[in-house]
């Protein structure tokens, strides 16, 4: 197991990846803000699906996953069709012009990291790719009630130390 001393600079190393989030997203083109992007990607990846499963899958809520579903479908690129084991619910499927803009985001992505990474050798962007994956797996489903951390003994305080009587 690391040091605490590792975890502290891991947790200051993860902080920063904001802006690499944010550097990936100026590529993005105008049409496709990065919610956008992620619908279009995870339909991509996991193909047609209900708007449940893809708000579970972009980790937000529902009412988020629909405004960016909506946008995505203002723009053709999704359709919206009758899910034919439940009339009331939708199924979300990709079109020709979202999969030709799945293919943009791809090219996009591949080269601004080339960009970025210019002065990585094959080795470490493969060394990176695979230790974020592992993080990925070993933080699960952290929506999940269960994925929650229970608090040290230290940390629980009594009810007098949390409430706040009005002034």
């Amino acid at each position: 197991m690391a040091a605490q001393r590792q975890y502290e600079e891991l947790a200051r190393q993860l902080s920063a990846i904001g802006a690499v989030k944010r550097g990936l997203g100026r590529g993005l083109p105008h049409d496709c803000p990065a919610g956008s992007a992620a619908v279009l990607i995870l339909l991509d990846r996991h193909g047609a699906m209900r708007m449940s499963r893809l708000a579970e899958l972009l980790a937000v809520d529902t009412s988020v996953t629909s405004r960016h579903v909506a946008h995505v479908a203002d723009k053709e690129w999704i359709v919206r069709d009758p899910d034919p084991a439940d009339k009331r619910s939708r199924i979300l499927r990709l079109t020709p012009e979202g999969q030709a803009k799945v293919d943009e985001l791809s090219e996009l992505s591949i080269r601004t990291l080339t960009h970025y990474l210019h002065d990585w050798t094959d080795d470490e962007v493969v060394q990176l790719s695979t230790l974020l994956a592992r993080l990925r797996d070993s933080f699960g489903d952290c929506r999940a009630a269960s994925a929650r951390l229970t608090p040290s003994p230290h940390d629980v305080r009594t009810t007098s130390e949390t409430t706040r009587t009005p002034a």
